[in-house]
């Protein structure tokens, strides 16, 4: 049962990897590509997003990315 009251669920996905060059979008190698986990909301997958870049700092080529599923699964949803 659904309470009308609850929060939408917005689900986001948190990964990362190294990519070929600082400024490009071409992963190195996609078998080693760091799937962080799916999460109910921009600001929890935020959270983790941080945490996972500030501890890779040291890597110029590796980047961590949110993606907005919500946004894939249903085109008209809003929010973040």
């Amino acid at each position: 049962m659904t309470n009308e009251n609850t929060d939408k669920q917005l689900l986001h996905l948190v990964f990362g990897g190294e990519l070929e060059t600082v400024d490009g979008l071409t992963f190195r190698d996609l078998d080693a590509l760091d799937l962080v986990g799916i999460y109910p909301n921009y600001a929890s997958a935020q959270k983790v997003w941080k945490q996972k870049a500030q501890q890779s700092v040291d890597n110029a080529h590796m980047r961590y990315f949110i993606v907005h599923m919500h946004r894939l699964l249903d085109p008209e949803t809003d929010g973040q």
